[in-house]
């Protein structure tokens, strides 16, 4: 009884001054449990339960007639309305995993008496700072349910790929053996002496078809891991001078300029540099073909976490939320019909993995797009057979 006995002046009756001090403690629980209840809204958005806070803390003050609240957080600004200049202000940090992140304020537009801490009182300074902890919590629950939310969704997000792979080494086998038998005969009836000219143009497409087909098989046998890498120790620094030789020349043609960011002490990888020079160079390919104004496209390489990490950057178009979480899925393609297959992230996804490492895209529309590859510098617990 006395700590609410302290907030309210020292006049009038002993019975009028416990009515006052009992009105102001529920004004305070009813602040406190208006806040509980806010951030208790799981499908409510952050902003809109911090607004909601914000309109909760003048009435539980002393004076609410010329009370006014602000939260800052993560730098927005959440305010009642007509917040502005204010003769006296009490605040408290928002802290997160001991980082401060913002402030919780209220503020009295008009001088008011003195009291414990200016014209606000300790009952008050306990209930700002009891605010803030709950603002911090509510901030932890947020991260921690949006952190799990990616995670269950990057889970999901393998599974697809698990399927789609399986499907597709399915898919490959059931169709290597009738194409091979197609380009076969097609090859034996290109031979055969007399043929018309126009009868030898079409086996010669046939052939064509027939080749650029088991190229596609090829790469979906990769995307599915059926045909594993060899391994032995390269440098990074050989691979990306390697692969950047194979598109200086389209991306000249393109008005792309090519950046290097390389470190220079890179310590080496195990893997096959064929198929990782393959990576860079269909990653590059897709940042050129993302500037079609031109640009520049930059190659970053250097250590992290113990591992060597290799960055594709384009200036491009970008891609939205919903394509670059289906970048990696074989036949998914934003590209115009007949400029892609839709298997080259696919596939670069299926050699980063069977490295023992990962890759991942950021991207936004207008801000061109990311690619991040991580591979580890330990050697595989056991080797990896050569592809017969």
């Amino acid at each position: 009884m006395d700590k609410a006995v302290a907030k309210i002046p020292r006049v009038g009756s002993t019975k009028d001054r416990t009515q006052a001090a009992l009105e102001e403690r529920v004004k305070e629980l009813t602040c406190l449990h208006g806040i509980a209840r806010a951030a208790g809204q799981h499908d409510v958005p952050l902003p809109t339960i911090l607004q909601e806070v914000v309109g909760l803390l003048p009435p539980a003050w002393q004076y609410p007639e010329v009370a006014q609240a602000r939260i800052v957080l993560d730098g927005r600004t959440y305010a009642t309305p007509g917040f502005g200049p204010a003769e006296a202000t009490q605040s408290a940090d928002i802290v997160v995993r001991g980082q401060a992140r913002g402030q919780v304020e209220v503020a009295y537009g008009e001088p008011r008496p003195p009291a414990h801490e200016g014209p606000f009182l300790k009952e008050e300074r306990a209930l700002i700072d009891s605010v803030a902890r709950e603002l911090a919590s509510l901030v932890v629950r947020r991260t921690v349910e949006e952190e799990r939310a990616r995670l269950q969704e990057q889970v999901r997000h393998a599974d697809r790929l698990a399927t789609i792979g399986q499907l597709s080494a399915g898919v490959a086998h059931e169709l290597n053996e009738p194409l091979a038998t197609m380009l076969g005969f097609a090859q034996l009836c290109r031979k055969h002496p007399g043929l018309p000219t126009a009868v030898i143009a079409d086996l010669d497409k046939i052939i064509a078809a027939n080749l650029h087909a088991r190229e596609i098989i090829k790469k979906l046998m990769l995307f599915a891991r059926e045909r594993p890498p060899t391994r032995e120790k390269i440098s990074l620094h050989r691979v990306i001078h390697e692969g950047l030789s194979y598109v200086e020349s389209r991306a000249a043609k393109a008005d792309v300029e090519i950046r290097r960011r390389i470190e220079s002490d890179l310590p080496e990888v195990y893997g096959d540099p064929h198929q990782l020079v393959q990576v860079l160079v269909n990653l590059a390919v897709n940042a050129i073909q993302a500037m079609p104004e031109g640009g520049a496209l930059t190659v970053d390489a250097f250590t992290e976490d113990g591992c060597v990490v290799l960055a594709v950057e384009d200036e491009g178009v970008g891609m939205t939320r919903e394509a670059a979480e289906r970048a990696f899925e074989p036949f998914f393609t934003t590209k115009e019909v007949g400029v892609g297959t839709g298997l080259g992230l696919s596939v670069v996804h299926g050699i980063v993995t069977s490295h023992g490492g990962t890759i991942r895209v950021e991207s936004k529309p207008g801000n061109g797009s990311r690619f991040e590859v991580r591979l580890p510098t330990t050697p595989p617990e056991t080797p990896v057979p050569s592809p017969s």
